[in-house]
């Protein structure tokens, strides 16, 4: 039986060759920075997204994006602007939420 952590990356695999799929560039998984940590990190042509993935087995207990809190929302932001910063890139930035349950996946662009 697979572990939380391999349950999440397994997760974040499939949301990147989602997002690649969609013609998106990943360049970073898994950033972190003080507390906190993004998932995926691309380019949608000029701008950079910053990408929760959030995934259940089903949806017994809600959909997977619901788990994004806005306590959550705020650190993902510090987490992004240290990214900007340490690369120093100046370029539109969104946040997006990909939810995946079972085998479905949903990307919610511009989430937050």
């Amino acid at each position: 039986m697979k572990n939380n952590t391999e349950k999440g990356r397994e997760a974040e695999k499939m949301a990147a060759n989602f997002l690649v799929s969609k013609g998106y560039e990943i360049i970073a998984n898994n950033y972190r920075a003080g507390k906190g940590e993004i998932d995926l990190i691309a380019w949608d042509k000029d701008v950079i997204v910053f990408v929760e993935v959030k995934s259940r087995k089903n949806t017994a207990f809600g959909y997977p994006e619901m788990a994004v809190s806005p306590q959550k929302e705020r650190l993902l932001q510090a987490t992004a602007e240290a990214f900007l910063t340490e690369k120093n890139l100046l370029h539109d930035i969104r946040f997006d939420i990909i939810s995946i349950s079972g085998n479905e996946i949903e990307h919610f662009e511009d989430a937050f």
